[in-house]
């Protein structure tokens, strides 16, 4: 992921800022616990992910699957998915697997959520052919998408097919900085179910906004290709933790680079934090050529 990159990390303020007021309440209405934890990668093509896959590995989906239990599909970002082609996916994978697609940029990049009711329904239709294997769709919004064109948001949120869970990254830095307009998305966000997207990105720290809006957290780690990566990865333990007693009820995590290579070894990592502390047993990845200690 190329979004939010910067030439020096060294000089980025890591540090998670303090959750948003709104925050505790949002998770205290969950009392049936910790359900889901999803950590997964962006990508399964061994093309990027150098060193993940055994030598003669066929099918990259496949193998993927027994090391990770989810998938952040971006795939469907540019082109509609065929019900075949899901059901493809689908059968390829365990039983506990979980896809995450990324809504098609017809929809959120080309026609700018305007007139997309026949995409949505497409698009939504498509993808419950996942049927229990669909963990949550996302809504990734341009860059250049302001404020000014809140109402189509609005609008996209309202109609939004319910029985299709779903997140939605903005990236526009507008609104982060009006704190009205922020809040105002939240409440909408919340209203509707929601899911308002975190991103821990180099150079974007206004989208580290810690303000979720239902008891799920979904959240795009981008690595930022230094040692500092894994002291990131134990203040997310540490904050997932403290959601965690809180009333979290879903973790979706998923590890981002510019180029893939590393990303099943920061996973793993996070994976390995968690069973330590919160005594599950999560499987951890397992790369073919590397191990964590050569991360950097």
């Amino acid at each position: 992921m190329k979004f939010g990159k910067v030439e020096d990390p060294s000089k980025i303020n890591f540090t998670l800022p303090k959750d948003h007021p709104r925050t505790q309440e949002i998770l205290s209405r969950n009392t049936e616990g910790l359900e889901n934890i999803s950590v997964g990668a962006a990508k399964w093509t061994k093309s990027e992910m150098k060193g993940f896959y055994p030598k003669g590995t066929k099918d990259e989906l496949k193998y993927y699957s027994t090391q990770f239990n989810s998938i952040e599909l971006n795939g469907t970002f540019y082109g509609m998915p065929a019900p075949e082609q899901i059901l493809t996916w689908k059968d390829k994978t365990p039983a506990n697997f979980k896809f995450f697609p990324k809504i098609t940029s017809t929809i959120s990049h080309y026609r700018r959520l305007i007139d997309v009711t026949d995409h949505v329904t497409q698009f939504a239709t498509s993808v419950l052919n996942f049927e229990e294997k669909l963990g949550m769709v996302f809504l990734q919004l341009h860059d250049n998408y302001q404020p000014k064109d809140y109402s189509r948001l609005e609008k996209f949120v309202k109609e939004w097919p319910k029985e299709v869970p779903l997140a939605i990254e903005l990236r526009n830095s507008e609104w982060y900085n009006n704190e009205e307009i922020f809040n105002i998305t939240c409440d909408l966000f919340e209203e509707h179910q929601i899911t308002n997207i975190i991103v821990d990105t180099p150079g974007r720290r206004d989208m580290l906004h810690m303000r979720l809006t239902t008891p799920t957290t979904f959240i795009r780690f981008v690595a930022a290709g230094t040692e500092i990566d894994l002291t990131r990865l134990d203040e997310w333990v540490e904050r997932l933790t403290a959601w965690k007693k809180e009333g979290l009820q879903n973790i979706y995590f998923f590890v981002h680079q510019g180029f893939e290579k590393d990303s099943p070894l920061l996973a793993s990592y996070l994976v390995k934090k968690l069973n330590e502390i919160w005594k599950t047993d999560l499987h951890i990845p397992k790369m073919a050529t590397e191990s964590i200690g050569s991360l950097f």
